[in-house]
C-alpha cells in the first residue's frame, strides 16, 4: 500500500512540473533585435544577412510586432542597385527585402537608440522611427542578430562606435531586471569575440555567438558582378542556411555552432557567456520550422574576402 501511495504521490508531482512547463511554454515570447549598423551600397551584404534573417525568423511564425528591424535602408532602391526593390543574399537567391519592416532607419541607426531599443526605453524611443523597443518579460526569449563592421572592442555604426563596456553593462543591467529569460546573440563583425571575451559573465542566461574570435576579421562572400559587390557575409550565410534546411525544434543552438564552425573556415567562430544555452532548441529562439519546408540550399561558397577594420580606424579618427 506504502508503495502504491508512493507511486501516485511520484506521478502527482510529474503531472503538476509537466503543467507547469507547458503553462510557462504557453506563456513565453520570442523578440528579436535584427540591426545593420553600416549604410553605403558597398556594405550591401550588412543589409542582405539582416533582411534573409527577418524572412526567417517571419516564416517561422515570429509575429512582426515581436521583430523590430534597424537598418539604413539605402541599398534597395540605391542607384548603384541593377534590381530596384530587390535584395538578395546568394546568387540567384530570392528577394529578401520584400516584406521587411523598417523601424529605424537613416540616421537613426546608432549606438544610443540601439541600446536604448534593446534594454526597452521606451520613454527614450519616443518619436524617433517606429519607437518600439524590445518589450520581453522574464519569462521571454530574446534573439539579437547584429550585423556590421568591428574594430577591438568595439561595434561600427555609420559615425559612432558602440564599445563593449557599454553593451556589456546594457545587457547586466537588463538581466538584473529579469528582461528575459534567455537573450542569444549572433553577431557578424569583425573582432566581435572582443565584445565578450573574458568581458560576458556565465551566469546570465546570455549566449553569444560571434563570426570571428578578439583577434580576426570575419569574411565576406558571394561577389556579384552584375551588382558588383558581395551579397552576403560568411558566418551569416552559413547560420542562415543551417537554419532554412534542419528541423528546428530538434537542433540545438550549440550543434548549430558545431556545423557553422566548421564551414566557417576564414574566422574561428566563437562561443560565449552561458554555455548550457546552446541545449535550446532553435524553434525557441528563431520559430519553429520543420524540415521539408524550406528552399534550396544556398550555393558553395568559394570567394571569402575579409574587410579589416579600415572602416572603423577611420571612424575612431574622426569621431569625438
Amino acid at each position: 500500500m506504502k508503495n502504491k501511495i508512493t507511486l501516485l504521490f511520484g506521478l502527482l508531482i510529474a503531472l503538476v512540473v509537466s503543467n507547469q512547463k507547458s503553462v510557462s511554454s504557453e506563456n513565453r515570447q520570442i523578440w528579436a533585435f535584427l540591426v545593420a549598423g553600416s549604410s553605403g551600397y558597398y556594405n550591401y551584404r550588412h543589409q542582405a544577412d539582416l533582411c534573409h534573417a527577418y524572412q526567417i525568423l517571419h516564416e517561422n511564425g515570429i509575429p512582426d510586432e515581436n521583430i523590430i528591424v534597424m537598418m539604413a535602408d539605402d541599398i534597395a532602391f540605391n542607384q548603384e542597385n541593377p534590381t530596384p526593390g530587390v535584395i538578395i543574399n546568394s546568387p540567384g537567391g530570392p528577394n529578401v527585402y520584400e516584406g521587411v519592416p523598417k523601424d529605424y532607419t537613416g540616421k537613426d541607426v546608432n549606438p544610443l537608440n540601439f541600446i536604448n531599443i534593446l534594454s526597452g526605453n521606451k520613454t527614450a524611443m519616443k518619436n524617433i522611427g517606429s519607437g518600439r523597443v524590445i518589450e520581453s518579460g522574464p519569462n521571454d526569449h530574446v534573439f539579437v542578430n547584429f550585423v556590421d563592421h568591428g574594430g577591438a572592442g568595439v561595434f561600427c555604426f555609420d559615425e559612432e562606435v558602440l564599445t563593449a563596456d557599454v553593451l556589456i553593462d546594457t545587457l547586466k543591467s537588463m538581466a538584473s531586471r529579469s528582461q528575459f529569460s534567455k537573450m542569444i546573440l549572433y553577431i557578424e563583425a569583425c573582432f566581435s569575440g572582443s565584445m565578450f571575451d573574458d568581458l560576458l559573465d556565465d551566469d546570465l542566461n546570455i549566449f553569444a555567438l560571434t563570426a570571428a574570435d578578439p583577434h580576426e576579421s570575419s569574411y565576406a562572400c558571394y561577389y556579384d558582378a552584375k551588382r558588383q559587390t558581395y551579397l552576403g557575409d560568411v558566418f551569416s550565410v552559413n547560420w542562415l542556411n543551417d537554419s532554412e534546411h534542419e528541423s528546428l525544434p530538434q537542433e540545438s543552438i550549440h550543434h548549430q555552432f558545431e556545423k557553422v564552425r566548421t564551414r566557417t573556415n576564414a574566422s574561428h567562430v566563437e562561443e560565449y557567456g552561458d554555455l548550457d544555452i546552446g541545449e535550446t532548441k532553435l524553434s525557441e529562439i528563431i520559430g519553429f520550422r520543420m524540415r521539408g519546408q524550406n528552399s534550396p540550399p544556398a550555393p558553395p561558397i568559394n570567394d571569402d574576402v575579409h574587410f579589416r577594420f579600415v572602416f572603423c580606424f577611420f571612424l575612431l579618427m574622426n569621431c569625438d
